[in-house]
């Protein structure tokens, strides 16, 4: 009988994820076949001055080839969308670990982004293989480029980021001296950009209701007349937001779109606001 190949693209994290070590299936349906096999396998290196726990995510996609030039193809096509398939990997590890946190009621269990791998690979191996952390031949991916520019206008988008980095080390700075005082709405609009980007409407939603009014609240507080206009739109806003809301806890499926141009809107307003403190 010919050998049976599956592809697989693995990740390593130097912290323990949450789930126990082991095998987990991922079905869209009930009943239905399965998505996807995600194998955990945590390690405990020996370092100093005391060991680290780090965890092995290999994600298998569970229709076998039977051929290894049809393992090769499948690689080549990977490693040419290198970026869309690692994020299509992400973002299965992060629907398992948003499902671990509710199955756990562990608040403190959080997803895991491309940045924060040790190393990524793809690749095939035969199923024992692969289920024991092993393969048949791997690839190992460099780590996810910055998001890539027209050449018009990369030197002065490289500027930007560093400005951004820079703004973001001194308002932490800030932060930790008592400086300035954190926005309830900044946490609310994270956690709906979260939720909203791992495909949960309905969180985003009823998260992005409560950002919005303590947005207004809180800005209008401060009166910032640059902001003024900026406030006015995200109450305006709120109206279509509390409708998404309304309808995710009727159980129903917001509408995506509305949801993104609202916390979109929020986020410009908060990018705004910290330019000109």
């Amino acid at each position: 009988m010919a050998e049976q190949l599956f592809v697989f693209v693995q990740l390593e994290f130097p912290w323990a994820l949450g789930p126990p070590d082991g095998r987990y299936l991922m079905r869209a349906s009930p009943g239905g076949p399965p998505e996807r096999v995600i194998v955990l396998e945590g390690t405990t290196p020996n370092s100093q001055p005391a060991p680290a726990r780090t965890t092995r995510v290999t994600v298998i996609d569970p229709v076998s080839l039977s051929a290894e030039s049809q393992a090769r193809a499948w690689l080549a096509d990977f490693e040419g969308e290198r970026e869309r398939g690692i994020a299509d990997a992400i973002a299965l590890v992060n629907r398992m670990l948003h499902l671990h946190r509710l199955a756990a009621a562990d608040p403190h269990v959080h997803e895991v982004s491309p940045a924060q791998a040790l190393a990524v690979r793809a690749g095939w191996g035969e199923g024992e293989q692969l289920a024991d952390g092993r393969w048949t031949h791997a690839s190992e991916l460099p780590a996810v480029a910055a998001p890539r520019r027209r050449a018009g206008v990369l030197r002065r988008g490289a500027r930007r980021e560093r400005a951004s980095a820079l703004s973001h080390v001194e308002r932490l700075a800030s932060l930790l001296g008592a400086r300035e005082t954190p926005l309830v709405c900044e946490e609310l609009a994270l956690r709906a950009r979260g939720d909203l980007d791992a495909g949960r409407p309905a969180h985003a939603a009823l998260e992005l209701q409560s950002a919005l009014a303590a947005a207004v609240s809180e800005l209008r507080a401060e009166e910032r007349h640059d902001l003024a206009l900026r406030i006015d739109e995200l109450e305006q806003l709120s109206g279509g937001v509390e409708q998404q809301a309304a309808a995710a806890r009727g159980g129903g499926q917001p509408d995506g779109e509305v949801i993104a141009h609202a916390l979109g809107r929020l986020e410009a307003v908060l990018r705004a606001r910290q330019l000109r403190l």
